[in-house]
């Protein structure tokens, strides 16, 4: 007959495990002899050996009984449940992992890979690190209200990126944050983004659901005011010619739709700036 120590020792576990065993009820826990020691026979070691190893081979407790008393096709069958909820936890931990080494390059947050893809892929083209940080916030909060169509979105800004004109705006919106606010290249800035909006009213993608509200739409065009300043004088330029909205185009000039404005050069909104 054995103390409780001498049954952990044989089965190769604490006696606080055994104790455990005892509160959770896999171990029946024998009576107290006349000296006031619990005695233990050969079947609780064979018992507490059996659940040690169950447990060991990381089966739940909860679950340790069951098959404690299964046939042997009960407990095969068990056995294979518990390697399919094992295995989906393993690939749960996995993605964790995963999104947790994203998160440690920075950009991941609150991101998905589509848009750091992008903000890559304009870091490639030069754009400096403060606009695409400018950039990367707005995208955090666009990602946060559409995030079913946000991959969609980007793959969109990925063509546009084939576009020189596209490219060039990129170019002069980073290189404006060091220039004064009447650096008179915002004029050309505005050349550009009326060629783009001209294309974009044209090709059909002006007016179209967005998915998008207007108190989100307004904060967006606010954040944006707020980042530069620039960007007031920009819009007031657009603005003058016409056009309203920067998020959402709300108002579309339709005597300029037919004219492609060149790159650079005098504009009717250059004559505005410099008076």
């Amino acid at each position: 007959m054995l103390t409780i120590s001498r049954l952990a020792a044989y089965a190769g576990v604490t006696v606080r495990a055994v104790r455990h065993y005892h509160k959770v009820g896999l171990l029946p826990e024998p009576e107290r002899n006349q000296s006031g020691y619990r005695i233990y026979d050969a079947a609780a070691v064979v018992r507490l050996i059996r659940i040690h190893t169950l447990a060991d081979a990381g089966v739940p407790l909860a679950r340790v009984q069951e098959l404690l008393d299964a046939g042997p096709e009960e407990f095969a069958g068990g056995v294979q449940e518990i390697d399919k909820d094992l295995r989906a936890e393993i690939r749960r931990l996995q993605g964790t992992r995963r999104r947790l080494a994203r998160l440690a390059a920075g950009e991941h947050l609150a991101l998905p890979q589509s848009v750091v893809d992008y903000l890559d892929r304009l870091r490639g083209l030069g754009v400096e690190e403060r606009y695409i940080e400018m950039e990367r916030d707005a995208w955090i909060m666009i990602a946060a209200q559409v995030p079913h169509s946000i991959d969609s979105v980007i793959a969109k800004k990925h063509e546009e990126l084939d576009d020189p004109c596209m490219v060039k705006l990129y170019s002069l919106l980073s290189g404006a944050l060091d220039r004064p606010a009447d650096d008179p290249q915002i004029v050309e800035v505005a050349d550009i983004m009326e060629r783009l909006m001209i294309r974009a009213v044209e090709a059909g993608e002006v007016g179209a659901d967005d998915g998008i509200d207007d108190q989100f739409v307004d904060l967006l065009d606010s954040t944006m005011v707020e980042s530069s300043p620039h960007a007031a004088r920009l819009l007031a330029i657009l603005e003058e010619r016409g056009w309203r909205g920067w998020t959402r185009v709300e108002r579309v000039p339709a005597d300029r739709l037919s004219t492609e404005l060149p790159l650079s050069g005098k504009s009717p909104a250059r004559d505005v700036a410099e008076q």
